[in-house]
């Protein structure tokens, strides 16, 4: 079996067959229980979510939006790296800045939801943290969606935000949803 880094010993799986393991989890409604999953390395697979949230195989886009929200759901972050993981397998990915991109936002007096570039909807709150990192001249926002996983906020969402920010009583400007302030400025 091949430890974690060990590229040698066993080649990774292939998109399809991760594809179809990822529908066959999916079939109870919901998320797979990626959290729960701990199937052993099987090496890197040449695919790539690169900064603007597209998704790559082989160094081809991957065009199909169904294939990329299937494999969406079985992505797992560990520190640094991302991988796709089975019940029986796990393969690493390259991921440029965050996996998603919340695309659109629409903001409420007492929340805000987010939409993200592979359709999940994400309520910013006590658990999806907006982040902010970067500098005041080139602020970079993100999402929490889950389990360490992030989205960038697009930049017309971001300013849609910046219109719709107040401030608290110690001068931050930013936006509160679903009672929790998220600063947007560094």
């Amino acid at each position: 079996m091949a430890q974690e880094g060990d590229k040698s010993v066993r080649a990774p799986t292939s998109a399809e067959s991760l594809a179809e393991a990822a529908r066959l989890a999916g079939k109870s409604g919901g998320l797979p229980p990626v959290h729960l999953w701990n199937p052993p390395f099987c090496g890197d697979l040449d695919m790539e979510i690169r900064a603007d949230g597209s998704w790559f195989y082989n160094g081809t886009p991957i065009g199909r939006p169904a294939m990329v929200r299937l494999f969406s759901t079985i992505l797992k972050r560990e520190g640094d790296r991302y991988f796709l993981v089975t019940p029986v397998e796990k393969v690493g990915i390259r991921v440029v800045d965050a996996p998603f991109v919340a695309v659109d936002a629409t903001i409420a007096p007492d929340r805000i939801t987010f939409v993200t570039n592979v359709g999940d909807s994400v309520i910013a709150g006590p658990d999806h943290a907006i982040i902010l990192r970067g500098t005041a001249e080139q602020p970079r926002p993100y999402l929490h969606v889950r389990a360490g996983l992030e989205a960038l906020i697009d930049r017309k969402t971001f300013y849609r935000l910046a219109a719709a920010a107040t401030e608290d009583d110690q001068g931050h400007v930013g936006v509160t949803s679903q009672g929790r302030f998220f600063a947007l400025e560094p």
